[in-house]
């Protein structure tokens, strides 16, 4: 069985050397000369981050280490200077004899040290630092320049084997017009394994593949995506035809990287991938045989269009946003469930644009019965919750970090947090009776709220202990009446076509949705040092979605007609090993919420759901848990959707949900909830087992039913085999079967035989993974 994995970011930071001028004849903004004493801020504050002293693992953590604390990455200058030479009685300094400094003692192995050497005595760091203690160890200074800009050459870049290194020049532009050289001081970190970089800003390949250096000096941070490719001096372009604008950027992305996509995908799997994908269910032995022998030229892009008209495509999208908007019982009430499910419904139904659907979002208040749209701020309960989750889904920004210090891998700092949190700070609750179940559980409230703008305390930032003005996130602070309604301010400046981070992430969503992989990656991380995948894809998608007036089937559509969507998930001798550029269909688990459908459909036989009537879909369920859930044990359907990864939705983000595979799922699939519905006697298999057709017609029925293709020739012969048994009479005729199964039920050796065939299927990865 496949299995997917996911590693998380593997941040490597090296840092050894301080830096050296551009030119003999420039001069730099700090001067290691007897004559001229380093400055603190531009001198020796990138040692300290070179040698990965303000790091999260080391003095840079919140508590800090060893008794020593000091700003994140080197983010407040000021604040490490007071700890270093001030702090614990000036004890960690020695300007009479610098060599004996404690700091620098304990850096260069001097003194036992939790972090080990950092530099030797006889390292360019440790000599400018002695330097700048014979001068006093003078603080910041206001008049000293200040960085401006950081230019790294090159901005991009292919690496052909037997090349395996790169190596990268890095300049700093100061305030007094000077720059300098800083490659040997700068930080550098890879998003993933694919490569390694030392101290000195050389890039070298461990395998082929992307990956993306992030060159960091002081306050500022530039991506360098690299590609690290095979000669394949023999290579030539396949030349595919484009279909739309997307085939246009992604092929000429392929072409620099000489990679060929694969062809495209045939018909049977194209016909279970569109309606997979479209509207979360396969299509019946009827709609893929029909599609498979239509043989028009253009039924692809007719049957894309038709299921975007079906209703099922507003169940299988209300879905995805119910993950994401905390759609659950404990907090939101049953009732408030299924009013703010059936609203999200409704809006993809009547295909209301994406912009208006998430400004009703942020301008939700009311009742939480009675005014759907109000209980985004019922699960959202406090003013940061509130930011942090509105960041997260409509501008794909994650700002935890920068709750307790500025962000470290991305512009915001603990200001803009504040700021951007205080918009929703006039937000209260009137509550009525709480009638939870669980006295003891203080998340669960069972009644209606009513969500309403009321004056409240600002927020405060506890670092400076100041009420943070409200400001948009990475925009203009609020004035006149803008300050007297928050929240209309918001929602016209979140949903504004021109607000890029917007139209990217919510472009990049339903791209994630479609392809299983999103232009930026994690979709939710949008920042300067984790850039898309392919930006002049990003950007042409962008600008489509926002011209179509946010339109989602829109931009559904277009894609799904891409020849890039269409391709097979076999790969060529060119891009097995491709995982990001999207040469090919990449095969992934599919939702817990779709296998069971998908389950329930092959045997016409519904799961069960407590607290549910019989025969709804599992994408229909517009919670986590029912009424009954606390009262009665949950039924096998229940059980299914909790082991294959249905989320609790506590969180805002759709990484709660899991597509990986797992022992339990396979007892689960072997188990007595997917018995007890193979053996029903009113199911499909039943019916086949009784019908008159050929055994040949039902083992072919079953396979176009699971599959949405025909057996091959082997699969043919080894059903029947399993039909027929050792004792097969190939004289019998359907007469004598029909008399021996009403004589002997418990001898249908036909019935038990389908059963094992569709047991077979049920679990077979083709069934259970999209391709």
């Amino acid at each position: 069985m496949f299995r997917t994995f996911a590693l998380p970011l593997l941040v490597a930071t090296v840092c050894i050397h301080f830096a050296q001028p551009l030119r003999a004849d420039q001069t730099s903004p700090a001067v290691a000369s007897p004559a001229q004493p380093p400055e603190f801020t531009i001198d020796v504050m990138p040692v300290l981050s070179k040698a990965g002293c303000n790091l999260g693992t080391c003095h840079g953590n919140l508590n800090g280490k060893g008794g020593l604390k000091l700003s994140l990455r080197g983010q407040d200058a000021q604040y490490d200077y007071e700890m270093l030479v001030r702090a614990a009685k000036g004890r960690r300094i020695n300007v009479a004899a610098p060599e004996l400094s404690l700091f620098l003692r304990k850096a260069s192995g001097g003194v036992a040290h939790g972090g080990g050497t950092r530099f030797s005595p006889d390292s360019p760091s440790f000599q400018l630092l002695t330097h700048w203690l014979r001068h006093g160890a003078p603080g910041p200074s206001a008049e000293a320049p200040r960085l401006i800009g950081l230019d790294v050459q090159p901005t991009q870049a292919i690496v052909a084997d037997p090349d395996r290194a790169l190596p990268v020049h890095v300049t700093a532009t100061f305030s007094d017009g000077t720059s300098r050289d800083v490659t040997d001081t700068a930080c550098y970190e890879l998003s993933n394994l694919n490569a390694s970089v030392d101290a000195d800003g050389v890039v070298t390949r461990d395998k082929f593949g992307e990956t993306t250096l992030i060159v960091r000096y002081l306050q500022e941070q530039r991506p360098v995506p690299i590609a690290f490719i095979e000669s394949r001096p023999d290579f030539v372009w396949s030349a595919p035809q484009p279909f739309n604008e997307i085939d246009r950027h992604v092929f000429a992305k392929l072409k620099r990287l000489r990679i060929n996509p694969s062809p495209l995908c045939d018909d049977t799997v194209f016909v279970r991938r569109a309606y997979l994908d479209a509207i979360g269910r396969i299509p019946t032995a009827d709609e893929a045989k029909a599609f498979v022998s239509d043989p028009a030229s253009d039924k692809r892009d007719r049957l894309i269009d038709r299921l975007l008209a079906l209703p099922e495509f507003a169940d299988y999208w209300a879905l995805k946003w119910a993950d994401v908007l905390r759609t659950e019982e404990k907090v939101l009430d049953t009732e408030g469930v299924e009013v703010f499910h059936g609203w999200i419904r409704d809006n993809i139904a009547s295909a209301r644009p994406l912009d208006q659907f998430v400004r009703d979002l942020v301008t939700g208040t009311g009742s939480t019965f009675e005014q759907p749209a109000a209980n985004y701020y019922r699960a959202n309960r406090d003013p940061s919750t509130r930011g942090e989750t509105t960041a997260r889904l409509f501008l794909g920004t994650r700002l935890q970090c920068a709750k307790c210090h500025n962000h470290p891998f991305d512009r915001w700092t603990q200001d803009d947090y504040y700021q951007w949190s205080s918009l929703f700070s006039q937000i209260g609750y009137e509550i009525g009776e709480n009638k939870r179940q669980d006295k003891l559980d203080k998340n669960e409230f069972a009644g209606e709220q009513t969500v309403l703008v009321a004056k409240m305390d600002e927020v405060r930032n506890p670092t400076t202990d100041r009420v943070a003005s409200p400001k948009f996130l990475g925009g203009n602070r609020l004035d006149g009446q803008a300050m007297k309604d928050r929240l209309a301010a918001l929602a016209e400046w979140l949903t504004a076509p021109d607000n890029k981070l917007f139209v990217k992430s919510q472009t990049n969503f339903i791209w994630y949705q479609l392809m299983g992989l999103g232009l930026v990656d994690p979709i939710d991380d949008f920042r300067l040092t984790n850039p898309p995948s392919n930006p002049p894809l990003m950007d042409w998608l962008a600008s489509h979605f926002a011209d179509s007036g946010f339109d989602i089937r829109s931009l559904v559509g277009t894609i799904m007609k891409s020849r890039t969507y269409q391709l097979s998930a076999e790969p060529n001798a060119t891009n097995v090993n491709d995982s990001t550029c999207y040469s090919r269909a990449y095969v992934r688990r599919l939702p817990a919420e779709v296998i069971l459908d998908m389950q329930s459909d092959v045997l016409d036989s519904p799961a069960r759901f407590l607290g549910y009537p019989t025969g709804i879909r599992a994408v229909q369920i517009p919670g986590v848990r029912s009424k009954q859930a606390r009262k009665n044990a949950p039924e096998a359907g229940d059980r299914f959707l909790k082991t294959f990864g249905k989320p609790d939705r506590i969180l805002a983000c759709d990484c709660e949900r899991s597509n990986e595979t797992t022992l339990k799922q396979v007892f689960v699939l072997v188990g007595d909830g997917l018995n007890d519905r193979l053996a029903s006697p009113t199911n499909r298999l039943a019916r086949l087992a009784l019908s008159k057709r050929s055994d040949a017609e039902v083992v072919e029925e079953l396979y176009w039913a699971a599959l949405s293709r025909p057996p091959t020739k082997a699969e043919q012969t080894a059903a029947l085999q399993l039909i027929h048994g050792p004792n097969h009479n190939p004289a019998a005729s359907w007469q004598d079967l029909l008399n021996a199964v009403v004589t002997n039920p418990s001898g249908n050796k036909r019935a038990d035989a389908l059963q094992d065939i569709a047991w077979a299927l049920l679990n077979a990865k083709e069934f259970l993974f999209r391709k």
